[in-house]
Order: C-alpha cells, then structure tokens, then sequence
C-alpha cells in the first residue's frame, strides 16, 4: 500500500475515534497517545517517510503533516470539553447557605447518670471522679477486701499484676475522697467500671455506676432510707413503691438492697422482673467501722452511709431495653431511639 493511502486511511480511523471517543479524562489520553505518541500511528507514518521515493517525499510529508495537526486540534477540542464538561459539575454556589452538620445527642446511658445525678446534687451532693486503673489497696483492702477475704470471689477482676487491677466499682473514689477531706463528706462517684464476666443479654465486662457516700456525726440508716426513697420516686415517678431487703456487702454493715415496683407491670408480674414485681436497682448500707478506721477515722464519732447502683442496668429498665449488648454495640439505628 502506498503511504498516501495509509494516510487516507489513518485520517479517516480518527475522525471515526474522535467521533466515538467517550468524553473521559482516559479515554482521550488513549486516544492521543494512539495518534501523536511516540509510537503512535502518525510517527510509523514518519518513520515510512524515508522509504517513499524521492518524488513523492513532499506530497507525503506534506499529508502528513496535515493529519498531525489535524489529530493534534482533535485532541485539544476533547480536552477543552471535557474541561468545560468537569467545570459544570463541579459548579458550586457559594452564595447558598452551609449545610448544618448533623447533631447526635447524649447516650442512653449517659442521660441516666446525668439525670441520677442531678436528682442527688439537689440533696446536696457533690460529685467526684478517680482512676480507672487501680490499686488493690483502693479498690479491696482500704474497703474491708482482706487478701484472704471470700467477698473477693464475688467479683471477677481483671488484674494488670498482684498489685494493679481495673476498678471493679467506683468505691475506691470514696476511699480516696475520705483520706483527702475531712467530714462532712456528701459526694457520688459515677464512672466505669470493669468484671471479668461473661457476656450476654444481662451482663457485660464493663459498666456504669455511680456510688454516694455520707460521713458526718451522727448520720443514721433512716437518712440513708429517706435519700434514697426520695431519688427513686423523683426518678421512677411518685406512684412507685420501694422496698429494703437485708443483704451483705464487706464494706457497710447492716447492709440492703433496693427494690422498686416494677413500672412496666405495675407490680402484676412481668418478663422483665420475673414474674416478681420488683425490679432491683441499688444496694446501700451503713459505712463499717473498719473502713472509716482504714481512713483515720473514730467511728465513735462519725458514722456514714453508702449506696452504689448500676446505671446501665436501670438504662435497661427506664427504656425496657431486654440487651445490655445494645449499649455497647455502637449501633446507630439503636442510639437514635433515645
């Protein structure tokens, strides 16, 4: 074939192409680079220039050059409406107002603390916060934890060495509070927490407490009743009913718990407090003796009461959540119920 008619045909494959090419930034750089690259069709032509006779070299030369530039304005006009395409999508109206980012709000859990909180601030206590990483001193022996004590078994601790541990509650805070402030001392501790517990649809490894301490003279059990009597119907509502019930816990003696009538079934019997009516919510006491001796205390002249109450448990019951895995699973389409 003579080089004047593969150049004909070569025009005529890129006005084809050009006309066909899909207005992509890749695209039209395959397209340039299949006609004015390096190796491309219109330098082969170049190339084929030195075997055409001598006769025919400026007719040739002359085609070509013509197709070059011919290949070099298409490749320009694709740019520029590709550009002129990109420019009016990308348009943008400064002129129009921001968008206003979307706000989240408090997790379930902490609008609990938060209303437990404020509840108790309005019977004039404190709040004070400590380490979540502790020492066994903190967290067991300063609480009447003895090293060889059983109580020790009733919670499962995840322990960094011998002497250092995640909280198991937030007792450790009134410890703290005790050694640095001398009585009166009205405070609540509320924080994290930390059990090496298996988990499922009623417990989980971490949790939310918030624990109240008074130490003053003469501080009775009654106060300690009347206080928490008060919290349950500011928060449960007033209809609801309360009960103690004697328990143990190695650092208050006597010792309760506290139960509330169940709101759901109103006292009938439910799924959710087992057929029961009673919903469990906290357990409280007189502070021991052999605590406030622990804190340089002469428990002859100070008394005091204690009460700690899990808040993602009473989450779980103020919403009728029936999974405590809920709270912790991040789950967007969950938190936005609340």
């Amino acid at each position: 074939m003579q080089l004047a008619e593969r150049v004909a045909e070569i025009r005529a494959e890129l006005r084809a192409d050009v006309a066909n090419v899909r207005l992509e930034p890749q695209a039209v750089e395959n397209l340039r680079i299949k006609y004015l690259g390096k190796k491309g069709l219109i330098a082969a032509l170049f190339s084929a220039l030195s075997e055409v006779p001598a006769a025919e070299k400026p007719h040739c030369g002359k085609l070509i050059n013509e197709l070059k530039v011919e290949a070099e304005q298409c490749v320009k006009d694709l740019k520029n409406r590709l550009s002129a395409r990109q420019a009016t999508q990308e348009f943008f109206d400064y002129t129009l107002p921001g968008v206003p980012p979307k706000i989240g709000h408090f997790h379930p859990v902490t609008q609990t603390i938060n209303q437990a909180i404020a509840i108790f601030k309005e019977m004039g206590f404190d709040v004070r916060f400590g380490p979540e990483v502790e020492t066994d001193y903190y967290n067991f022996q300063a609480l009447n934890f003895p090293a060889d004590h059983p109580a020790r078994d009733m919670q499962d601790t995840f322990f960094v060495n011998e002497n250092i541990l995640l909280r198991t509650h937030t007792s450790p805070i009134q410890i703290r509070t005790l050694l640095s402030e001398k009585p009166p001392v009205r405070i609540l501790a509320p924080g994290r927490v930390y059990r090496n517990e298996a988990i499922n649809p009623r417990s989980y490894c971490v949790f939310h407490q918030i624990e109240g301490l008074y130490v003053d003279r003469g501080v009775t059990f009654s106060e300690l009743k009347t206080t928490l009597v008060v919290f349950a119907k500011r928060f449960f509502g007033q209809d609801v009913k309360i009960r103690f019930r004697p328990s143990f816990f190695p650092f208050t003696e006597p010792s309760a718990e506290v139960d509330v009538s169940c709101f759901i079934c109103g006292g009938a019997g439910c799924r959710v407090c087992k057929q029961s009516g009673w919903l469990e919510i906290l357990g409280c006491g007189m502070v021991d003796p052999n605590v406030l001796k622990e804190v340089g205390l002469d428990s002859e002249e100070y008394t005091g009461y204690a009460f700690g109450m899990g808040m993602d448990r009473i989450s779980l019951l103020k919403y009728g959540i029936t999974d405590i895995r809920l709270l912790f699973d991040g789950d967007v389409r969950f938190l936005e119920q609340f």
